[in-house]
């Protein structure tokens, strides 16, 4: 399918460049830079980053290495974002949903934004390494350097796949949150990780369902721009019941106890069943399934922290 000329015929309307307007005082300048980080996107990061850390220890974390986490964890998914709204400047000005981005509204400049990026990627790596342990902060730097250079770069413009593989980015806080209190990694947090990475894609393909347009305005090979609703809602099936299979693995790999069994398979109905629906509605209405998907991802980890303790 041919996403520019597609767009030229009928979504010309999306690409009426977006307001320009400068920020206005200190306070707007903050706000400005702390949007190029996309604080939303880093909460569901961060979601998935403490449970992993109770869930090593059995017991509550050092609260040090916790906030140390925490903190940097926070800079780092904010250095990867902002580089990426550097390197998305063009098209997020296309896109009803980004036209509101400091880059897009040229609130601030690209130099600017690449540079911020780039010293929160510094101080970030700097700061694992300091205060947490040397795995954490090697993890840190793959997590920023996937993001921008296998998804931002090579994945997202070309690939219809470029949330599958590009996904694994976000997967990473897992990781990072295990081996800051363990230094090291085992098979329960690579389980871990491929849940978020199972879930990433129906969750990220019932989004760009509700932005089709934006997408294809944008030239961006998203799954609903490329295929039918028919088969997004197939791929969202496919992939939910994975990511429910992979939850209920946790169970005895980690010795969970009953009660995440229990909150894994209420959870995993319950995701699967939106999907079905979805499927079935041919994505009538998109956003309920995302944002049932953000309440499984959250509730499931929850499940994850309550259980380290309760172990």
């Amino acid at each position: 399918m041919a996403l520019g000329s597609r767009a030229q015929r009928g979504v010309l309307d999306l690409r009426v460049p977006a307001r320009r307007t400068s920020p206005r005082g200190r306070r707007g300048i903050l706000r400005a830079y702390l949007a190029l980080t996309k604080p939303r996107v880093i909460e569901l990061l961060l979601i998935t980053t403490l449970p992993a850390m109770f869930l090593a220890r059995r017991e509550v974390p050092p609260l040090t290495t916790a906030a140390a986490t925490l903190v940097f964890g926070t800079m780092s998914a904010g250095a990867a974002n902002a580089i990426n709204c550097y390197l998305d400047r063009d098209i997020d000005a296309l896109m009803r949903r980004t036209r509101r981005r400091p880059l897009a509204r040229a609130q601030v400049s690209p130099g600017a934004a690449l540079g911020f990026g780039l010293v929160l990627a510094a101080v970030s790596t700097a700061g694992f390494a300091v205060t947490v342990n040397a795995v954490a902060a090697a993890l840190s730097v793959a997590a920023i350097l996937y993001y921008v250079l296998v998804y931002s770069l090579l994945l997202k413009r070309r690939s219809r796949h470029n949330v599958v593989w590009g996904g694994a980015a976000g997967c990473m806080p897992v990781l990072i949150g295990w081996s800051a209190v363990t230094g090291g990694l085992d098979l329960t947090p690579l389980v871990l990780f491929g849940v978020v990475f199972l879930w990433t894609p129906p969750h990220t393909w019932s989004l760009a369902t509700r932005y089709r347009d934006d997408y294809a305005a944008a030239g961006v090979p998203m799954l609903p721009v490329v295929a039918s609703a028919r088969r997004v809602g197939w791929e969202i099936l496919v992939y939910s019941v994975l990511t429910v299979a992979c939850s209920l693995a946790l169970w005895p790999v980690a010795g969970m106890g009953v009660w995440y069994g229990a909150a894994a398979l209420l959870l995993g109905t319950a995701l699967i069943g939106g999907a079905i629906r979805f499927l079935r509605t041919r994505a009538a209405r998109p956003m309920r399934f995302f944002h049932l998907s953000n309440a499984y991802l959250a509730l499931l980890f929850s499940a994850v922290a309550v259980d380290g303790l309760a172990g």
